[in-house]
Protein backbone atom coordinates (compact mmCIF):
# COMPACT_ATOMS: atom_id res chain seq x y z
CA UNK A 1 0.00 0.00 0.00
CA UNK A 2 1.61 3.25 -1.15
CA UNK A 3 0.89 6.80 -0.07
CA UNK A 4 2.24 10.31 -0.61
CA UNK A 5 2.73 12.91 2.11
CA UNK A 6 3.68 16.50 1.41
CA UNK A 7 4.43 19.36 3.74
CA UNK A 8 6.40 22.47 4.49
CA UNK A 9 8.23 23.75 7.56
CA UNK A 10 9.67 27.21 8.20
CA UNK A 11 12.93 26.92 10.13
CA UNK A 12 14.45 29.92 11.91
CA UNK A 13 17.99 29.19 10.74
CA UNK A 14 20.16 29.89 7.68
CA UNK A 15 20.14 27.37 4.84
CA UNK A 16 23.70 26.11 5.51
CA UNK A 17 22.83 25.26 9.13
CA UNK A 18 19.66 23.42 8.05
CA UNK A 19 21.61 21.49 5.38
CA UNK A 20 24.26 20.47 7.92
CA UNK A 21 21.55 19.25 10.31
CA UNK A 22 19.86 17.19 7.55
CA UNK A 23 23.16 15.33 7.25
CA UNK A 24 23.83 14.99 10.99
CA UNK A 25 22.89 11.54 12.38
CA UNK A 26 22.53 12.92 15.94
CA UNK A 27 19.96 15.50 14.83
CA UNK A 28 18.15 13.00 12.60
CA UNK A 29 18.02 10.41 15.40
CA UNK A 30 16.41 12.92 17.78
CA UNK A 31 13.87 13.98 15.14
CA UNK A 32 12.83 10.52 13.85
CA UNK A 33 9.88 9.32 15.98
CA UNK A 34 10.74 6.09 17.80
CA UNK A 35 14.36 6.04 16.63
CA UNK A 36 16.48 3.86 18.90
CA UNK A 37 19.75 4.26 17.04
CA UNK A 38 21.11 5.72 13.84
CA UNK A 39 24.68 4.89 12.89
CA UNK A 40 26.64 6.32 9.97
CA UNK A 41 28.10 3.63 7.74
CA UNK A 42 29.33 6.14 5.14
CA UNK A 43 28.62 9.84 4.43
CA UNK A 44 25.40 8.80 2.65
CA UNK A 45 24.40 5.53 4.39
CA UNK A 46 23.05 4.91 7.87
CA UNK A 47 21.74 1.88 9.75
CA UNK A 48 18.65 2.55 11.86
CA UNK A 49 16.44 0.89 14.45
CA UNK A 50 13.01 2.43 14.90
CA UNK A 51 10.16 1.30 17.16
CA UNK A 52 6.71 2.27 15.87
CA UNK A 53 3.18 1.70 17.06
CA UNK A 54 0.62 1.63 14.28
CA UNK A 55 -2.83 0.95 15.66
CA UNK A 56 -2.60 -2.23 17.75
CA UNK A 57 0.75 -3.30 16.28
CA UNK A 58 4.03 -2.25 17.85
CA UNK A 59 7.05 -3.27 15.84
CA UNK A 60 10.79 -2.76 15.78
CA UNK A 61 12.08 -1.98 12.32
CA UNK A 62 15.72 -2.56 11.45
CA UNK A 63 16.79 -0.95 8.27
CA UNK A 64 18.92 1.24 6.10
CA UNK A 65 18.73 4.94 5.38
CA UNK A 66 20.41 6.30 2.25
CA UNK A 67 20.92 9.89 1.09
CA UNK A 68 20.78 10.36 -2.68
CA UNK A 69 20.61 13.10 -5.32
CA UNK A 70 22.63 15.42 -3.10
CA UNK A 71 22.58 19.06 -4.25
CA UNK A 72 24.09 20.97 -1.29
CA UNK A 73 22.65 23.05 0.30
CA UNK A 74 19.39 22.97 -1.66
CA UNK A 75 18.00 19.44 -1.91
CA UNK A 76 18.39 15.71 -1.44
CA UNK A 77 16.43 12.50 -1.37
CA UNK A 78 16.36 10.45 1.81
CA UNK A 79 15.33 6.81 1.35
CA UNK A 80 14.76 4.16 3.93
CA UNK A 81 13.68 0.57 4.18
CA UNK A 82 12.95 -1.34 7.34
CA UNK A 83 11.88 -4.86 8.19
CA UNK A 84 9.67 -5.39 11.21
CA UNK A 85 9.62 -9.19 11.39
CA UNK A 86 6.09 -10.61 11.36
CA UNK A 87 4.65 -7.07 11.44
CA UNK A 88 5.83 -6.56 7.88
CA UNK A 89 7.98 -3.98 6.16
CA UNK A 90 8.02 -0.26 5.53
CA UNK A 91 9.96 1.55 2.88
CA UNK A 92 9.85 5.02 1.53
CA UNK A 93 11.65 8.16 0.68
CA UNK A 94 11.31 11.90 0.74
CA UNK A 95 12.51 14.58 -1.62
CA UNK A 96 13.59 17.45 0.61
CA UNK A 97 14.08 20.97 -0.78
CA UNK A 98 15.49 23.99 1.06
CA UNK A 99 14.83 27.59 0.02
CA UNK A 100 16.24 30.71 1.68
CA UNK A 101 13.66 33.21 2.91
CA UNK A 102 15.49 36.10 4.55
CA UNK A 103 17.15 34.73 7.69
CA UNK A 104 14.89 31.65 7.65
CA UNK A 105 14.83 28.51 5.54
CA UNK A 106 11.72 26.94 4.03
CA UNK A 107 11.94 23.14 4.04
CA UNK A 108 9.52 21.39 1.68
CA UNK A 109 9.11 17.64 1.52
CA UNK A 110 7.30 15.16 -0.66
CA UNK A 111 7.41 11.71 0.89
CA UNK A 112 6.30 8.36 -0.47
CA UNK A 113 5.74 5.39 1.79
CA UNK A 114 4.94 1.77 1.09
CA UNK A 115 4.04 -0.83 3.72
CA UNK A 116 3.39 -4.54 3.52
CA UNK A 117 2.69 -7.52 5.72
CA UNK A 118 0.48 -7.38 8.82
CA UNK A 119 0.72 -3.61 8.99
CA UNK A 120 -0.84 -3.26 5.54
CA UNK A 121 -3.89 -5.18 6.78
CA UNK A 122 -4.71 -2.46 9.32
CA UNK A 123 -6.41 -0.37 6.67
CA UNK A 124 -5.36 2.55 4.55
CA UNK A 125 -6.93 5.28 6.71
CA UNK A 126 -5.03 4.27 9.85
CA UNK A 127 -1.76 3.87 7.98
CA UNK A 128 -2.18 7.16 6.14
CA UNK A 129 -3.05 9.13 9.29
CA UNK A 130 -0.17 7.53 11.22
CA UNK A 131 2.27 8.21 8.36
CA UNK A 132 1.20 11.86 8.12
CA UNK A 133 1.49 12.25 11.89
CA UNK A 134 4.99 10.71 11.92
CA UNK A 135 6.19 12.86 8.99
CA UNK A 136 4.76 15.98 10.64
CA UNK A 137 6.40 15.07 13.97
CA UNK A 138 9.77 14.50 12.30
CA UNK A 139 9.84 17.81 10.44
CA UNK A 140 8.46 19.93 13.30
CA UNK A 141 10.92 18.37 15.79
CA UNK A 142 13.72 18.82 13.27
CA UNK A 143 12.71 22.48 12.77
CA UNK A 144 12.61 23.11 16.53
CA UNK A 145 16.03 21.54 17.09
CA UNK A 146 17.72 23.38 14.24
CA UNK A 147 15.92 26.70 14.70
CA UNK A 148 16.52 26.93 18.44
CA UNK A 149 19.81 25.04 18.58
Amino acid sequence: MALVIEGEERIAAPIDKVWAALNDPDVLKEAIPGCQNLDMKSPTEMAATVVLKIGPIKATFNGEVTLKNLNPPHSYTIQGEGKGGIAGFAKGGADVTLTEDGADTILKYAAKADVGGKIAQLGSRLIESTSKKLAGQFFSTFGDKVGNG
